[in-house]
């Protein structure tokens, strides 16, 4: 019989020692920081710092910007709200409907943990729809900005998961493969990682070398880019993490759930970016 491996089946004869970092920052009686949410919470903040600064900067977008720096001072609120109650319910609705249809109140338990990317992407974007709409601001160019600075948060997130323990891949037997705590004895790929790296890292710098290059004068080019590499990273993570318990695999063995909110995304961006392209700049001027 011809093996094309070692068995993945039994505990690993080497792999790399998880990191034994507290989930809690700081405790201070019932009170209590942990890295998880000390994530979410630089990214917003990083994320309004940036976007004020992309505001403030005039040759990024051919000449005046379509948004003022300040307005960011009370978008990143409603992004907040959006992020936070979108990541919740799609969490609840995408990944664990049955159970938290028959556990109603266990919903509203954000601190247990459960938030999902989609559902925190969809509800960023009504919110900012809003937010634009009240003010009377280019929904477009909103999204711009948010897109740009957005694979900060998801840098840092991906680490919390990864400080956490949760989310952890597949199990193989490559030399950085780990064996985590909760995840039994296999040695697993630190998918973590690998979405840290994608998602957060290589995103990000390509967005800021679109926007160096002049992006932001073609409103909605910039987050067409983002949500077209968001999809094509997740599903290729998604090739290395282990799916959620609950739900497994969807079809063939291998679509997982990630797979199958991802692949609208890649439409999406491929029709902003088209879309874009084929629209005049800002602060074009017209000939005479």
């Amino acid at each position: 019989m011809l093996l094309l491996g070692p068995p993945l089946l039994a505990p690993p004869l080497f792999a790399l020692t998880f990191p034994q970092i507290d989930p809690i920052l700081i405790e201070l009686g019932p009170f209590a920081i942990r890295w998880y949410a000390l994530a979410y919470v630089t990214g917003l903040l990083f994320g309004w710092w940036m976007a004020k600064r992309l505001c403030a900067s005039p040759a990024l977008w051919g000449g005046k910007s379509p948004i003022a720096p300040e307005e960011f001072d009370d978008a990143v609120v409603w992004i907040a709200f959006g992020v936070i109650l979108g990541g919740r319910i799609g969490y609840v609705l995408f990944y664990n409907l049955p159970y938290y249809a028959a556990h109603p109140l266990e919903a509203l338990t954000v601190w247990h943990g459960g938030m999902a990317f989609h559902g925190g992407f969809l509800g960023s974007i009504l919110a900012m729809y809003l937010f634009a709409r009240r003010r009377g601001l280019s929904f477009m160019s909103m999204l711009d900005i948010a897109a740009t600075v957005v694979p900060v948060g998801l840098f840092l997130g991906r680490l919390a998961n990864f400080i956490n323990g949760e989310l952890w891949g597949r199990p193989s037997d490559v030399p950085w493969a780990m064996v985590f705590p909760h995840a039994g004895p296999l040695a697993r790929h630190p998918s973590q990682l690998y979405e840290a790296g994608l998602e957060g890292l290589t995103i990000f710098a390509i967005l800021m070398i679109a926007v160096r290059a002049g992006a932001l004068a073609r409103p909605g080019l910039v987050a067409g880019i983002f949500v077209f590499l968001y999809g094509c990273a997740r599903i290729f993570v998604e090739f290395f993490r282990e799916p959620d318990a609950q739900l497994g695999y969807l079809a063939g063995g291998f679509v997982t759930m990630g797979m199958v909110l991802s692949l609208p995304m890649l439409a999406v961006g491929a029709w902003l970016v088209l879309r874009a392209r084929r629209r005049p700049k800002l602060n074009a001027v017209s000939p005479a």
